[in-house]
């Protein structure tokens, strides 16, 4: 090797050790990039090759009430997830029939009806036993009670429970109505001026067991034929959230009102098991996401939109009476709560505990 070879040599180490010391590396060739776009965390476009569905919707109220409210929230929801390959067809106002019609409508099969927003009590003749629980009267002390159970692990249970029985249809998603309160064609100002007046219910052992708790003759009519039977009389009064009272326009036919809330309004969002086991998992996905959206614009408008409402009965001059002790009211009904949670007393206290 001649002196120079042996020169450039002995500089390349000498070089290599000062970058060394310092704590330094040589400089690299830089890479080429890659062009691959990054994308940025967030929802997932839906396959363009997600297939077009219709869903129909049913809803006993209008759409102008809480729950009506409710399912256009969750319907723009699907319909904006979906790219609009999902159309949600709410038929509201009960034209396709009362609860208990929807219900049997939906677990008779052939998809004429594939969803519905349901008073939780109603599905307990189809398969919802636990749901009852919701509708115990004086449960629930207010509406911060009620969510601490809709977001429990207790929840999820309760919306699987008509499924896992075999009955056909499953819940997606929880809501509320408001309290439920009773009013009536002649002034009530305390729980005596309830005794003998024949009151309507739905067929459920809940509250025909609570309306004669509370000294009244229980009397079933359908919910499209309410406001006919008490402009003639058929029955004395009836309970309904505030806000359903209003927009079905009852207080021109009973204008009084006793706040006395005895259960609040627990909803549930049902779809048929057919109606489900056709959608791609994606599509279902959708309709979780969206029921979770809509549940959470529930609970932000129910409180605002009921105190809205009262003020405006108030204003119109219905005759508002409010409950300053509800010991009598809960003394009256005891016997009812011992005897429908009868093998769910365990369930229930859960459910009690979970009061702020």
């Amino acid at each position: 090797m001649n002196k120079k070879k042996i020169l450039a040599t002995l500089s390349s180490l000498v070089l290599v050790a000062f970058f060394a010391g310092c704590g330094l590396t040589s400089p690299e060739t830089p890479e080429t990039p890659d062009e691959t776009p990054v994308e940025e965390p967030g929802e997932e476009e839906p396959a363009d090759d997600m297939p077009e569905v219709t869903l129909v919707y049913a809803e006993v109220n209008p759409l102008d009430t809480i729950v009506g409210q409710t399912d256009t929230a969750f319907k723009e929801k699907v319909e904006e997830l979906s790219n609009g390959k999902i159309t949600i067809e709410i038929q509201a106002s009960g034209v396709l029939g009362s609860e208990n019609d929807v219900l049997d409508t939906m677990l008779g099969g052939g998809g004429t009806i594939d969803m519905s927003r349901i008073s939780a009590f109603a599905l307990t003749s189809y398969g919802g036993e636990k749901s009852k629980l919701l509708s115990i009267p004086y449960t629930f002390v207010n509406r911060e009670h009620f969510w601490n159970f809709a977001t429990s692990d207790l929840a999820p249970d309760f919306l699987l429970e008509p499924f896992e029985n075999g009955t056909g249809v499953r819940g997606l998603f929880y809501g509320e109505e408001g309290f439920r309160h009773f009013f009536t064609v002649d002034p009530v100002n305390s729980i005596e001026d309830l005794a003998g007046m024949k009151l309507r219910v739905s067929n459920d052992p809940v509250m025909n067991g609570m309306v004669n708790g509370l000294g009244a003759s229980p009397t079933v009519v359908s919910f499209g034929e309410l406001y006919s039977a008490l402009q003639t009389g058929v029955v004395d009064g009836a309970e309904q959230p505030i806000a359903n009272y209003k927009s079905n326009a009852f207080q021109e036919v009973a204008p009084n009102m006793i706040l006395d809330g005895h259960t609040l309004g627990a909803i549930q969002v049902i779809i048929t098991n057919e109606a489900w086991d056709s959608l791609t998992p994606e599509q279902q996905d959708i309709l979780m996401e969206a029921g979770e959206y809509a549940s959470q614009f529930n609970r932000q408008i129910s409180e605002e939109a009921e105190n809205e409402v009262l003020q405006g009965l108030k204003d119109e001059g219905i005759n508002i009476v409010e409950v300053t002790d509800p010991a009598p009211w809960q003394a009256a009904v005891k016997d009812v709560v011992e005897a429908e949670t009868v093998g769910f007393e365990d369930l229930y206290q859960q459910i009690l505990d979970m009061q702020p």
